[in-house]
């Protein structure tokens, strides 16, 4: 009997999309919001010497983007912009405006795990700061008002982005981004004293410690962000969406 009403909790548990093992981890926190419109294209990155997948997404009520401003999305080691609507980001970025952020575009392309610099012939930075406008220029989108937003290596690569171009981007979003003391993004805080920058990291993070000294390190405090319970995952960095659109949205009005 035990073992009956064993199997019967876990196939209901299965059913509701849950998981029956003892505290496993949940998984991210998914907005009900619908995606809009969502794109995956290919573009040859002359940058990267290679083709790239570029996604984009726009609220859904608001067509296909023309006018919005753009949030560039640099993403971490295990993800690439073909996870991305799978990931919720088109969801997250409805929901943000359905609570009552200004709207504007998410745009993101292939970096691999060159942590957003140059390596070689290969220059994912530059195709951040050069091309992905263009592309997105190309689709009517506002570039005169640009973010960028990213996750652990994407979040050191966002930072270094503002710091390598002042003033190209009119805020960072930056989820437990892997710095360490020392290193290029340290090196360039003092280039971005004049770029609005969201801070957020788990104290479960390896890295916890390397971003509570980057926060105390940074020229002016960050206007968002924080640190609370967390691992490195996407399971954490969702619970953390809301906050860093909304900082985003923001910043980006005219």
């Amino acid at each position: 009997m035990r073992r009956r009403a064993f199997l019967l909790a876990g196939s209901v548990l299965a059913a509701a999309g849950g998981c029956s093992w003892v505290g496993a981890d949940p998984g991210p926190v998914m907005p009900s919001a619908p995606a809009g419109d969502e794109r995956l294209e290919q573009r040859f990155s002359a940058a990267r010497g290679r083709t790239v997948d570029f996604w984009t997404a726009v609220p859904a009520g608001h067509g296909d983007g023309r006018g919005l401003p753009v949030c560039f999305v640099l993403h971490g080691g295990s993800k690439r912009p073909a996870d991305f609507s799978a990931m919720g980001l088109g969801r997250f970025l409805t929901d943000a405006v359905q609570r009552g952020a200004a709207p504007f575009v998410l745009a993101g392309a292939t970096g691999d795990r060159l942590a957003w610099r140059p390596r070689g012939g290969d220059d994912p930075q530059w195709m951040v700061r050069q091309e992905m406008p263009a592309w997105c220029a190309e689709r009517g989108f506002d570039t005169t008002r640009l973010a960028a937003w990213g996750w652990s290596m994407g979040g050191s690569g966002a930072l270094l982005l503002a710091s390598t171009f002042p003033g190209f981007v009119r805020s960072v979003a930056a989820f437990s981004p892997a710095v360490a003391p020392g290193d290029a993004v340290f090196d360039g805080l003092e280039r971005l004293r004049d770029v609005p920058i969201g801070l957020w990291c788990g104290k479960d993070d390896d890295l916890y410690e390397n971003v509570r000294e980057l926060w105390a390190s940074l020229p002016v405090p960050p206007g968002a962000g924080g640190f609370g319970p967390g691992k490195h995952n996407f399971s954490y960095w969702s619970t953390l969406i809301p906050d860093a659109f909304d900082y985003i949205a923001k910043n980006l009005s005219p």
